[in-house]
């Protein structure tokens, strides 16, 4: 693999860092600051929703990335910027989909703003914690927590923060006839990791890189929201698809290449009912592969009151 000698240069600026974090790394930290970073694009459902819910879950700041959104999502941004809730506010104006370069971007920029603890999130996800996202942080020797990840069945006739139905992973999808890329896929992780240490975060933010890597699993669910309607994932699907032929990359992003071939092809909106498998729902249902938790909707009733 080919390096320049600007990346040779910012990932040694980074390695000897971490190596002068050693120290610090033996050693729990005290009322730990925990920043959330975002990057998003035409998240307007969901944006102000999730902001509001990380904030109740104990995020004390965040840093958000915004790709060209065309929505009210920057309008979001601006009121929380006014608040005080987002502490740096990037209007990122790249048509490639450079996702590593802009995370990396923001978990430094956490760092300079004293945070011990990062999360890199999605608008569409919410990370659960019983009690609080900072619960144990300030006792454990870990420095990178890992979090399950649930995807949400998309209940398109209810506000999706009502929605009680998480899916499991589906062994043998093609006796359900289920998409390559179904919302019933293999189980996922998502990791949240201290500032001090860090050297790389991954694709899609699945794996950090650390000096010293002290890995744990949490507590912490994360309730994706990835598909919502039929109408926000073709529009997903075909902005994100567009992004990645762009991205001079071709690593990474597969499902997102296979849903823009289909969006090509005009058979992206038949896709869909295969992704989410509606015509199969009470089968999966009866095989338990589609389960009741309503912690998060429980979360959010009390939010409004």
């Amino acid at each position: 693999m080919a390096f320049s000698l600007s990346s040779l240069l910012h990932l040694g600026t980074k390695f000897g860092r971490a190596l002068l974090d050693i120290p610090s790394l033996l050693r729990p930290t005290r009322q730990p600051k925990l920043i959330m970073t975002l990057l998003v694009k035409n998240e307007a459902e969901l944006l102000a929703q999730n902001l509001r819910f990380h904030r109740a879950m104990g995020v004390d700041a965040f840093i958000i990335t915004d790709n060209n959104s065309t929505d009210e999502t920057p309008a979001i941004i601006q009121e929380f910027v006014e608040k005080g809730w987002i502490i740096e506010s990037i209007k990122e104006t790249d048509t490639g989909y450079q996702q590593k370069k802009w995370v990396d971007r923001m978990v430094l920029l956490a760092r300079k703003h004293g945070a011990d603890w990062v999360i890199n999130a999605d608008a569409d996800e919410f990370w659960y914690a019983p009690g609080s996202l900072k619960h144990g942080l300030d006792t454990t020797s870990a420095n990178v927590l890992r979090a399950e990840v649930r995807n949400v069945l998309p209940e398109e006739n209810r506000p999706f923060t009502e929605w009680t139905s998480v899916v499991y992973p589906v062994p043998n999808p093609q006796d359900y006839d289920l998409s390559t890329y179904s919302i019933y896929g293999k189980d996922m992780v998502k990791v949240m990791h201290r500032t001090k240490g860090y050297l790389k975060i991954s694709m899609g933010n699945h794996k950090v890189s650390m000096i010293l890597p002290r890995r744990k699993n949490s507590d912490i669910t994360i309730f994706h929201f990835n598909v919502r309607s039929r109408a926000q994932f073709i529009e997903k699907m075909e902005n994100g698809g567009k992004e990645l032929a762009a991205n001079p990359s071709k690593r990474g992003g597969r499902h997102w290449r296979y849903f823009y071939e289909l969006h090509q092809q005009g058979l992206l909106s038949a896709e869909y009912d295969r992704v989410v498998g509606y015509s199969v729902l009470d089968r999966l249902r009866a095989d338990g592969f589609v389960r009741t938790d309503d912690r998060l909707a429980h979360f959010f009733s009390l939010l409004q009151h």
